[in-house]
């Protein structure tokens, strides 16, 4: 319905209920000197009809993915959503509900998460699965809470993850007392040495991303079993989600907790959201994960029911022995992650990665044409890859959104070394039309700036 606000008439009644004479005696309170007086500076009251003119003329101003070839990547990565799901998510019972506080009234909302729970597993080979936390760069920092005790309470973490979970995760360190180093990438992986060369009796465990922020394949099994010979943990941040249809699922590796963001299969990109954190670890670490658990049982007449099993947070035990102060869950998300990855099923997930990598190795030979262009690192890689141009990053970007192109992510962003650098990052859902467009666009670009 449109707004209607009240009436004058409606105005007085409500004053004489209360027992004043006008509005201003509610403020009365405050000192007439600290007062406003006269009229604020807005702009003249329009009517329906013209902010609604007025505001698809402000959008008509923005562009999306609907408009622009995306081969940015870098975290917010671009893959096919089937239709069916902001379908689903439009009805009302879902975008309402919230927390399954009475679960004889929330048992859709229970099962919705139970199946979320059940899917992660299978996605990261793990044995159980919270109900989810805010984004990926959370999930990274509760694994870390979830590793470290009063004994081991450091944490090495690959140079390899995105910059802005370690940033996240340094923040969660500082206030609990944990110590955070880093292991040096050589050639764009992480040997088992530099974790080794960082590692003492207190540390908990080693931390990477798979595949990592240059795009480059990381071997997890040999960092697992050294993690594990320090009687460490090994935890894996799964960067692009989609990569588990065709990349072994960490738990399969040795992974003892597993985490990412379910965000490429939740909906269309809007400022790089939404976001949901994946969490999922062994039945040894179980109770130590942060936030709620689903569990299925039975009532007391046989009947299949749902129900929150364990949930380690501070409204539901004592705050001294909570592992989190997470208290809620992004279930809204953990819907469309259920649909997207239901609807496309095993076969369709598996397809989706192929077509992802074939795309991917495609472009960046195209890239390779380029005179001045070569490869970052020469390391296998899944959706994303890095390569060296000859004029800065943002350069490129701000010339390629005048072809309607989005990409690369400038890499000076996150080391101002790397200005130089773009990391592009390829889906299922670019044609060779896109990528050809995209090497004529740079091929154009880049010997045009040689002459600037």
């Amino acid at each position: 319905m449109n707004y209607i606000p009240v009436t004058e008439l409606e105005k007085e009644a409500m004053l004489k209920e209360i027992g004043i004479s006008s509005i201003d005696e509610l403020f009365r309170d405050i000192p007439e000197e600290l007062r406003f007086k006269g009229d604020l500076k807005l702009p003249k009251g329009l009517s329906e009809y013209e902010t609604r003119k007025a505001l698809i003329k402000l959008a008509k101003k923005n562009t999306d993915m609907n408009q622009l070839a995306n081969f940015m990547g870098a975290g917010a990565y671009n893959h096919y959503v089937p239709t069916l799901v902001d379908h689903l998510l439009s009805r009302s019972e879902f975008y309402t509900a919230y927390t399954p506080y009475q679960p004889e009234i929330s048992q859709g909302t229970l099962q919705n998460i139970y199946e979320f729970q059940t899917i992660i597993c299978e996605l990261f080979g793990m044995d159980v699965s919270n109900a989810s936390v805010y984004d990926g760069a959370t999930a990274v920092a509760e694994a870390m809470v979830m590793a470290c005790d009063k004994k081991k309470n450091e944490i090495i973490i690959s140079k390899g993850l995105h910059k802005e979970y370690r940033e996240t995760v340094e923040t969660y360190a500082n206030g609990m007392g944990f110590t955070v180093k880093y292991a040096e990438l050589e050639d764009g992986i992480t040997p088992v040495d530099a974790y080794e060369a960082q590692a003492t009796d207190a540390t908990a465990a080693y931390v990477v991303m798979y595949p990592n922020f240059y795009g480059c394949i990381e071997d997890i099994q040999k960092i697992a079993e050294a993690a594990h010979a320090r009687k460490a943990l090994m935890i894996v941040s799964v960067s692009d989600l989609s990569a588990m249809g065709i990349l072994e699922a960490p738990g399969n590796l040795g992974a003892d907790i597993v985490v990412g963001d379910g965000m490429p299969f939740a909906g269309p990109l809007s400022f790089s959201g939404p976001n949901i954190g994946l969490i999922a670890t062994t039945d040894k670490l179980a109770r130590r994960l942060p936030g709620r658990i689903c569990g299925m049982t039975v009532d007391t007449e046989g009947k299949r029911g749902f129900v929150l099993t364990m949930q380690a947070r501070e409204q539901h035990i004592r705050r001294a022995k909570a592992s989190s102060n997470i208290c809620s869950n992004q279930a809204l998300y953990a819907l469309a992650n259920n649909i997207t990855l239901s609807t496309l099923g095993k076969y369709g997930l598996k397809e989706m990665a192929e077509n992802t990598l074939t795309n991917a190795h495609y472009c960046r030979d195209r890239l390779l044409e380029i005179d001045g262009v070569e490869m970052l690192y020469d390391q296998p890689f899944y959706s994303e890859f890095a390569v060296k141009l000859p004029i800065p990053a943002r350069v490129l970007q701000k010339h390629l959104l005048k072809s309607e192109i989005l990409g690369p992510v400038d890499m000076g962003i996150f080391e101002k070394e790397l200005s130089n650098v773009g990391l592009f990052f390829v889906s299922e859902i670019r044609s060779k039309d896109d990528m050809d467009r995209l090497a004529l666009a740079m091929e154009v670009i880049i010997n045009e700036q040689k002459f600037i």
